[in-house]
């Protein structure tokens, strides 16, 4: 049992090192995100222009996040839940 659980985490351990490695920078934004910025922003030379695009991709960051967040805040408590079952207390 516990070489099942060490084996498992090492996976997922070699699996995200790996996801980590062959990651690339990215720096798009949707179609309409995109579309507002070159309109509004100009050519980027004043320091209000680049306060918009800041504000923007800060806005994408956020949106990006609270899925995870969630799925995160969900999955933790799925796991804490289960472990109290099977160690015979009740939730």
């Amino acid at each position: 049992m516990k070489k099942l659980m060490i084996k498992g985490l090492l996976t997922i351990v070699l699996v995200f090192g790996l996801m980590l490695a062959t990651s690339t920078n990215s720096y798009s934004q949707c179609a309409m995100c995109r579309a507002t910025v070159e309109s509004n922003v100009g050519t980027g030379s004043t320091e209000a222009d680049s306060d918009v695009g800041s504000g923007l991709n800060t806005g994408i960051l956020y949106l990006m996040a609270i899925p995870y967040i969630l799925i995160g805040t969900v999955g933790f408590l799925w796991y804490k839940s289960n472990k109290k079952n099977k160690n015979g207390s009740t939730i």
